[in-house]
């Protein structure tokens, strides 16, 4: 790392660091991001403040600093949501070094993040997803890989998974069962029904796949039998929607999207769409499938005992 920062705070910084890993599971992307946005305020307040950011200068930043990094990211066309991010992981950390440190951490926490519009991924339309999936098999010039990614994406979107946690699964998990165990974002488990279309998908790739599907090595594979790269899925879904004259939004991730808002439209139970998502809260799930204030009110009123 060659920012500029004293020992005792990288110190701090490794040590809050490796109590989320312990106590939160934060997954190592997540931890890395929030070293890259802490160090990169702790470098900031060094420069801004002419003195080693130590325990002791971190104790005095006021209200004016956080204002002072806040319009150097800004001025460095950091998007609004990449700010509210590096604030959240800089109050984060403040939080640990008041409980840890004694630290004040007020001017910290005050700090207003710039308000953004939650940009969402637009479902496709039912038709148009199993076009989608239709298309992707097309794309591929040896069959296994056209299996391959056609197992992917009946995952995402018949089971609502993410592209990550599709890819996660492993020799262990064939045969497959009546439902797949997933460890979704901070090693959080979900137990998530498997279509029989899903499971057909799956077993024709791995009949067909020439790597053996050992225990512990990954269930999708690339062509010389490392762990299937998400980039040529999503490869492979840019080539099927542009065959197919579908919009930019249809990704990977529209699969996981149009799984949920398919299934609410269908009179989906919110919560249970919740628990099968992986969401922690239900604030995520309604955000994330796109639901209007009086629709959520209207799946509550109906699905809730004290409501009826």
């Amino acid at each position: 790392m060659t920012l500029t920062i004293s020992p005792q705070a990288r110190d701090a910084l490794e040590d809050w660091l490796a109590a989320r890993r312990a106590v939160e599971g934060s997954a190592d992307a997540t931890v890395n991001a929030y070293r890259r946005d802490v160090a990169d305020f702790i470098a900031f307040m060094t420069g801004h403040r002419a003195d080693p950011q130590g325990l002791a200068a971190l104790m005095r930043v006021e209200t004016r600093d956080m204002r002072a990094w806040m319009a150097r990211l800004r001025s460095g066309e950091v998007g609004a949501r990449s700010v509210a991010r590096k604030l959240s992981a800089v109050k984060a950390f403040y939080r640990w070094l008041a409980e840890r440190e004694g630290v004040e951490p007020t001017a910290v926490l005050s700090a207003r993040a710039p308000r953004f519009q939650k940009k969402l991924p637009r479902p496709m339309a039912e038709e148009a997803a199993r076009e989608m999936i239709g298309t992707v098999e097309l794309q591929a010039r040896e069959e296994w890989i056209a299996l391959r990614d056609v197992a992917v994406v009946t995952l995402l979107y018949g089971c609502g998974l993410r592209v990550s946690e599709a890819l996660g699964l492993t020799g262990a998990d064939l045969p497959l069962a009546e439902a797949l165990r997933i460890r979704g974002k901070g090693g959080k488990e979900r137990v998530v029904p498997l279509l029989p279309i899903a499971r057909t998908a799956v077993e024709r790739y791995a009949a067909a796949c020439p790597h053996p599907a050992a225990p512990n090595a990954p269930l999708f594979r690339g062509q010389r039998g490392g762990p299937l790269n998400p980039r040529l899925v999503q490869k492979a879904c840019e080539r099927a929607r542009m065959q197919l004259g579908l919009p930019a939004t249809a990704t990977p991730h529209a699969f996981r999207h149009s799984f949920a808002t398919h299934l609410l439209a269908s009179g989906g139970d919110l919560r249970a769409i919740q628990e099968l998502l992986g969401h922690a809260s239900l604030s995520t799930t309604q955000a994330y499938t796109g639901v209007d204030g009086a629709h959520l009110m209207r799946v509550y009123e109906a699905a809730h005992p004290k409501a009826r």
